[in-house]
């Protein structure tokens, strides 16, 4: 195996592991607004008991998201390097912005809201949980600025055999991000709301104590789903439009496909500019997990007398469900990324050229480290969500009242 296909299936592992976390932490972190927000308002303990277990469970997946995001950032000079030297001006700098706004911003506003609890006003409390989202948003927008940039580059120049930045709106306007940033927020909203049902109905098909909280939770799930689904086929059925006038090869053909592998061919040699089968493959079944998921709908009239729950089977379809989400947005992936090759950025730079001069055995050992790598993060994130999850919303350790000090005695030095 050649350096080039084990940089590729290098970075294909890290940054599909590290999307499933991305995906669980911006659906999830939506629903904790919504719940903490209600608490506020309607002053109801079930909505603080909720906002406690569900933000247990995302603090588990953000720390080891975390982790997993920064394995990833290495493989840009481990890996990459022609693509650091060549487009680093321009692809570093939404890169930048969002390392600012995820390990600056996002991570001090939850820091604080988690220790906050009993120690700050409700108000404040709340306002914190808002700021975790909205830069969570932010660090989404600004990847797919990036990713955008490299599906279509726009607003540069090339000088001196390095590509500068020149139109910094020109990013922001970038025809293929628009869709693409609601498609995987949409996404994201579809995993959490499926989460959350599956795991509410696992719990109510164990009758467990905590009923009318779970049911709460379901209802929240499934109605998130319901709303979701529609908006993410938009936004996905959307793309085709920018992607078939600005990247002909990836799924379209015909006389503009052909007129730009032959300018293609006169300036970067001979080869072979079509992308593999791969992407098509995964676009077909992510379509058809999406549809199948639009079938939340059917469901919702149960939820009508708590039908939903009488009948128990809806809610063994919804534990079946749970990984649908996490493979489409996988499927989604591979369909996005691979069907730009051969280009890491599109008509500008070929993979072959990104590639940084490692050997292959060099390249194999680095591959295989940071999958065991990942692969005990994600075993170990997995682990204690199914664990917490588990154990219920009796008493998350998130939120806790602290122990009241029994030892009023004064200190020896001060009596």
């Amino acid at each position: 195996m050649d350096s080039l296909l084990l940089a590729r299936l290098q970075f294909a592992t890290t940054t599909s592991i590290h999307f499933l976390f991305v995906v669980v932490t911006l659906g999830l972190v939506t629903l904790l607004v919504g719940l903490q927000t209600a608490g506020f308002i309607t002053g109801k303990p079930v909505y603080e008991r909720l906002t406690r277990f569900w933000g247990q469970l995302y603090v588990i997946n953000y720390v080891l998201g975390i982790a997993t995001g920064i394995v990833m950032e290495f493989q840009f000079g481990l890996n990459w390097s022609g693509l650091s030297r060549y487009v680093g001006n321009v692809f570093g700098a939404p890169l930048a912005i969002e390392t600012l706004v995820a390990f600056f911003l996002e991570s001090t506003f939850l820091g604080m809201w988690i220790f906050g609890w009993h120690r700050l006003r409700r108000g404040v409390h709340l306002a914190l949980l808002w700021g975790v989202a909205i830069t969570a948003y932010a660090s989404a927008y600004w990847i797919m600025v990036a990713n955008a940039w490299l599906q279509h580059p726009v607003g540069y120049e090339v000088r001196d055999g390095v590509a500068h930045l020149t139109d910094f709106g020109a990013l922001l306007t970038n025809p293929t991000l628009t869709y693409a940033f609601g498609h995987v927020v949409m996404a994201a909203l579809v995993t959490g709301g499926t989460l959350m049902a599956a795991v509410s109905a696992w719990h109510l098909l164990r009758r467990t104590p905590d009923f009318l909280l779970f049911r709460t939770s379901l209802r929240l799930g499934l109605i998130t789903m319901a709303l979701a689904v529609p908006t993410l086929q938009g936004f996905g059925f959307a793309q085709f439009g920018p992607v078939g006038t600005l990247q002909p090869t990836k799924f379209g053909g015909g006389a503009d496909r052909d007129a730009l592998v032959a300018e293609w061919t006169a300036r970067f040699g001979p080869g072979d500019y079509t992308p593999p089968v791969l992407s098509n493959v995964g676009l077909g079944f992510m379509i058809l997990i999406g549809f199948t998921l639009g079938c939340v709908w059917l469901l919702l009239p149960l939820l009508w007398r708590d039908w939903i729950i009488r009948l128990k089977f809806p809610l063994w379809l919804l534990l079946l469900a749970l990984p649908l989400p996490f493979v489409a947005v996988l499927l989604g992936w591979l369909a996005r990324e691979v069907g730009r090759q051969p280009w890491v950025a599109y008509g500008l730079l070929p993979t072959d050229q990104a590639v940084s001069p490692v050997s292959s055995g060099l390249m194999l050992t680095s591959l295989i480290g940071f999958t065991l790598l990942l692969g005990a993060l994600t075993v170990t994130n997995w682990t204690l969500l199914a664990r917490h999850a588990a154990r219920g919303a009796a008493d998350p350790a998130l939120g806790r009242p602290p122990a009241p000090d029994t030892d009023a005695r004064p200190h020896p030095v001060f009596a």
